[in-house]
């Protein structure tokens, strides 16, 4: 006589929901920028509205609100992730590097990685040519350089951090960063202005314009001078 096996009385696991919602919601978020960004950069920033970018998506103005405050969060979210990621690159310099080498080095790091980070979320171009919207429009212009003193702050406390300092005594690492992100700020414009959107192009300028910011505040200018 044959014997029946028995079922196992305990079901197997059920996937884990949470992660199947967690992907979800990055690809909604995802989307949502996607979107928004092409209708910046084509009928501009103004011109879009939060119910057109939440259409494109096939999504209610209630989702697109879960994920974003307002249009200006939205325009901002690339670039958050990639001034995130140079922060990281930051921190996780050693130790012993003399502050402006860190920042350096960073940003070259950042550099390294920046198409990879930039594309999870968006074509690379896509976010080049979004650069170029938020230097052209004043309303983004201004939310702009609010997010860069607000990143300077961040960075110069960093420093200070790194190298032991009172940021509230000691200028040095806020003077220091503000150089740094003016060197940076500059190239961003300029880059903006040439019409080349890649990604190569602004990360040669900036690092030609990196490579003449000690010189521009140690060496003397005029090569024909005579002093006393």
């Amino acid at each position: 006589m044959t014997r029946q096996r028995l079922a196992d009385p305990t079901p197997p696991p059920a996937p884990p929901e949470g992660g199947l919602r967690e992907r979800k919601k990055r690809r909604t978020r995802a989307a949502l920028i996607h979107s928004a960004l092409e209708l910046f950069t084509t009928q501009g920033y103004e011109q879009t509205t939060v119910d057109e970018i939440a259409d494109a998506v096939e999504v209610s103005q209630r989702t697109f609100f879960r994920y974003f405050a307002n249009k200006e969060e939205v325009a901002f979210a690339v670039q958050e992730a990639v001034e995130a990621q140079f922060f990281d690159a930051l921190r996780e310099r050693p130790a012993g590097e003399p502050p402006m080498t860190a920042l350096r080095r960073a940003v070259s790091l950042a550099w390294d990685t920046i198409e990879q980070a930039i594309g999870e979320t968006v074509p690379p171009e896509l976010h080049m040519r979004m650069y170029h919207v938020i230097e052209s429009t004043p309303a983004l212009i201004a939310v702009h350089l609010r997010r860069s003193v607000e990143l300077e702050e961040r960075l110069a406390r960093e420093i200070a951090d790194r190298e032991g300092l009172d940021l509230d005594s000691d200028p040095r690492p806020r003077v220091l960063v503000a150089a740094f992100s003016g060197v940076i700020r500059v190239s961003g414009r300029l880059w903006g202005a040439r019409g080349d959107c890649s990604s190569d192009a602004i990360r040669k300028l900036t690092e030609a314009y990196l490579d003449h910011l000690t010189p521009a505040l140690a060496e003397d200018w005029n090569t024909g001078s005579t002093h006393a």
